[in-house]
């Protein structure tokens, strides 16, 4: 990680965001690994979201990155399907972080296999304190999240931090010498 800081404006999500709103199963015909379809797939981040319910799109109409560095959730963040699209479509599109009350287990464990975004667990429920378009700052090194005057604690990354930095879990592993170098 270049900055123990990430800063910029957040996208504030509600309760029970599934995996079919974070990437829908008709995009999950993109191949992360091909660098053309892994963009792709980050301009489809968010796209399931109802628009009534969330006017502001998480990615601008025919653009691949996102404004928004950080997603914060309430409880449940990623239920539903089991798919790693949903954490990579969001790194795709540049979100670093998420936070969130609760995680649908599998989620938050394929964000850190994929080494796409950081997922912390706050507690406290921030979605009735920041509202979409808020600048935040995200302090890795304390465990903090800043925001409107305010800073809340987060619960520590602890053993997650390496691995999300490295790239994943299989990055990680090779890092500490677990599995073999890249040829």
């Amino acid at each position: 990680m270049s900055s123990p800081v990430i800063a910029g404006p957040a996208f504030v999500v509600k309760d029970n965001i599934d995996t079919d709103q974070i990437i829908p199963a008709q995009y999950l015909m993109l191949v992360p690994t091909v660098k053309e379809e892994y963009d792709k797939l980050g301009s489809f981040a968010m796209i399931g979201l109802p628009e009534a319910a969330y006017p502001q799109r998480f990615v601008e109409p025919g653009q691949l990155k996102t404004k928004y560095a950080v997603l914060i959730g309430g409880k449940n963040l990623g239920c539903g399907s089991s798919r790693e699209h949903a954490p990579i479509a969001l790194g795709a599109a540049g979100c670093k972080v998420a936070i969130s009350e609760t995680y649908a287990r599998i989620f938050f464990r394929n964000c850190i296999a994929t080494g796409e975004v950081f997922p912390y667990e706050s507690n406290q429920r921030l979605v009735d304190e920041i509202k979409t378009g808020d600048h935040v700052e995200v302090d890795f090194d304390n465990d903090e999240l800043r925001a409107n005057g305010k800073t809340y604690k987060l619960k520590p990354l602890g053993d997650v931090r390496p691995v999300v930095e490295a790239g994943g879990i299989f990055n990680y592993a090779r890092k500490v010498g677990m599995i073999p170098q890249k040829a």
